[in-house]
């Protein structure tokens, strides 16, 4: 039999199994646009999964997460069905029944004959090999692992699997649908426990060996999980919500197919047995924090490396995977350097030497170094002559950092230099392509009043900028989503920009008490020309990709499922942007560029201005009335200046006034009160 053809894109999705798991599957995907139909094995079991659904919607409504209406839109693309042949025509079909594997082989099995040949079987399971069910079907190259983390519909982890067969091509759509939904994937190895739970379930055992052993009672431990880790709830209160069988169970199969060290703890056993929760109440002997926390830490360092060294996963994704699907603050590699890396090399081989064996490769040698972890932020991949430049924290909406800025200026000077590739994609993992700059970095400066930092941070940026601006192999922007400040500024570089109907763009920095740095004044005006460049400054509205695209700020909207598609067919097919003329404003944004073309920033704060009854003119300015007067007028002086000169001298000129708006009581006012209450503006 021949090889089957490739799908274009997922459209229709089943889910198989219609408890907490797989209604909570359904519901993400039916929110994200999706028709879904959600089966189980009859009538009954269906409805009451549909009542959960229901009620789970309630609670996101009672909570104003989103509106009655659209609770009922969600729900009204979910068709409940209690038969397989309801999946036949889907395209992907995500199994999430309990985990057996006889009943998981013999449901891919029956799903293999009823389904049609083009349809990705994917499985849910945290316990079984990919591989082995895959096998019980006659497309194994069309079977996956997708592990989605409890609960799906809010939790945005899933480990992504391959089988030894699944076909690359396919294994490339199912990422690329689960990205479309708003998951953050990660990739990982066929292999026991994927990524999270293989360090997770021995951090919640060791908790459990700890009060076994005497070190700690459970308070102790709890309170020191939480202020070592931090974290809102320790191993035994995770445990007590997410259920107690499931963590023995867990430990169970990783000791079944790994060895003793990670066999449950007889006090876990004992504790499913008795049928009860864990008891928490008590108060922590602090003088035994240290020594709990040392032990959690330790068999974190451990198992964490043990995955890096068996190729398991990356270091990068194993930090993700903690950082979303666990809500800890740092993975466990950003753990060892915040430690010291000699310090959590020892740590582990402590725990490692309790067991009767060594420390994983990966710490030795950083050890042998002396060097903290390095983390790729930034990715390239080689494909048919593109090469696709991926920035890589998506959790942290892949704000611009140091790290961030660095990596991406060596993966573009790499790609151009790189004879084999044609052209280059720049994209984002993630729901956002990037959110901006990091804010955190500019707080400490401003904080220890070293502006030169900030400063070097811009130039270093204006130069990557500049590298992508005058490559000579075209680049496309792949805007996935979320495009903001310094993120729009990067999308700007490029040739060309094709975005996401999902995506929206704005420059919010004159509501944070600063303006756009990095080419935002320049660039925006050579696209759009000076009144609308004004007008996205100013007022920091933020922009659909089709009003972008109407304006001329994008070349194309298009569906999320053919971004990728379609920014490498722009690659190929178009040359590099030498020179730009703005295009002319639409219609319905004349009035507003007239009126902005006549109109002064001190005008428009002291109120001087006539607006005719135009609606859009009264909200813009009420818009920008709101903003920061100060950073106002250097984005005015910066934006009318930067049209009279050459693009490098308008670069040069927001650089001049960097530190000047970055010292002011506004901007660090502004940056503080980011997602809190607008400040009270001090003009200086």
């Amino acid at each position: 039999m021949g090889k089957v053809s490739t799908l274009a894109r997922i459209e229709r999705v089943a889910v198989i199994g219609a408890g907490n798991m797989g209604g909570g599957i359904a519901q993400k995907i039916a929110t994200e646009g999706y028709p879904v139909v959600l089966v189980d094995l009859n009538e009954a079991q269906v409805a009451r999964g549909i009542e959960r659904l229901k009620t789970t919607l309630d609670e996101g409504v009672t909570r104003q997460i989103f509106t009655a209406e659209r609770a009922r839109e969600i729900l009204s693309r979910i068709t409940p069905a209690a038969s397989l042949a309801a999946a036949r025509d889907a395209d992907l079909v995500i199994e999430a029944v309990f985990e057996d594997a006889a009943v998981k082989e013999e449901l891919f099995s029956a799903l293999d004959r009823q389904c049609k040949p083009e349809t990705i079987l994917a499985t849910n399971t945290s316990s079984f090999y990919v591989g082995e069910l895959a096998r019980a079907t006659a497309r194994p190259d069309r079977c996956l692992g997708l592990h989605y983390f409890y609960h799906p519909a809010k939790n945005r982890l899933v480990e992504v699997v391959a089988g030894e067969e699944t076909d690359p091509e396919i294994f490339a759509l199912a990422w690329r649908f689960q990205e479309v939904i708003g998951k953050t994937p990660i990739r990982s190895a066929d292999s026991p426990g994927f990524i999270v739970n293989r360090y997770f379930v021995p951090w919640l055992n060791e908790a459990v060996r700890l009060v076994e052993e005497g070190v700690a009672d459970i308070p102790t431990i709890e309170a020191a999980a939480k202020r070592c880790f931090a974290i809102g709830m320790g191993p035994f209160e995770l445990m007590n919500v997410t259920g107690i069988p499931i963590a023995m169970h867990a430990a169970t199969t990783l000791g079944r197919e790994l060895g003793s060290f990670y066999d449950p703890a007889p006090l876990l056993c004992r504790q499913v047995e008795r049928g009860q929760p864990w008891t928490l109440a008590g108060a922590s002997q602090q003088a035994n924090e240290a020594e709990v926390a040392n032990r959690l830490l330790a068999v974190t360092f451990l198992v964490a490396g043990e995955l890096v060294d068996e190729e398991v996963c990356s270091i990068e994704d194993c930090d993700i995977g903690a950082r979303v699907g666990l809500r800890w603050a740092l993975g466990p590699f950003e753990l060892m350097n915040r430690e010291g890396v000699a310090r959590a090399a020892a740590l582990a081989a402590g725990l490692a030497g309790r067991h009767g064996f060594g420390i994983p490769n990966v710490l030795a040698e950083q050890k042998r170094r002396g060097m903290p972890f390095r983390f790729a932020q930034v990715r390239r991949e080689v494909e048919g002559g593109i090469a696709t430049i991926t920035i890589n924290r998506p959790d942290a909406m892949n704000a611009l950092n140091e790290d961030v800025v660095t990596q991406l200026g060596e993966e573009v000077r790499a790609a151009i230099a790189d004879r084999t590739v044609r052209a280059i994609v720049l994209t984002g993992a993630g729901k956002a392509f990037v959110a901006g700059a990091d804010l955190k970095f500019f707080i400490q400066n401003m904080e220890r009043h070293s502006l030169g930092e900030i400063r070097r941070f811009t130039e270093r940026a204006q130069e990557v900028l500049a590298a992508i601006d005058s490559s000579p192999k075209t680049v496309v922007c792949a805007l996935n989503g979320l495009a903001l400040g310094g993120g729009f500024e990067l999308a700007l570089a490029c040739d060309y920009i094709v975005a996401s109907e999902r995506a929206s763009i704005g420059f919010p920095e004159t509501g944070i008490g600063i303006y756009p740095g990095l080419g935002g004044t320049q660039r925006t005006r050579e696209r759009v020309g000076l009144a609308l460049t004004k007008y996205l400054v100013y007022a920091g509205d933020l922009i659909s990709a089709r009003a972008a695209a109407e304006m001329g700020l994008v070349e194309l909207a298009t569906s999320p499922a053919d971004l990728i598609d379609t920014a490498r067919s722009y690659a190929l097919a178009k040359p590099p942007v030498a020179a730009r003329e703005p295009r002319a404003i639409p219609e319905r944004w004349r009035p507003l560029g007239e009126f902005l073309a006549g109109t002064r920033v001190a005008a428009l704060l002291g109120g001087e201005t006539t607006t005719g009854g135009d609606e859009a003119i009264e909200r813009f300015i009420r818009r920008a009335r709101a903003k920061a007067p100060l950073a106002l007028r250097y984005a005015e002086e910066i934006i009318e200046e930067g049209a009279k000169l050459p693009r490098d001298a308008g670069l040069a000129l927001e650089l001049s006034h960097l530190e000047d708006v970055f010292q002011s009581e506004d901007a660090m006012a502004g940056m503080k009160a980011v997602g809190g209450k607008r400040p009270e503006w001090k003009g200086r």
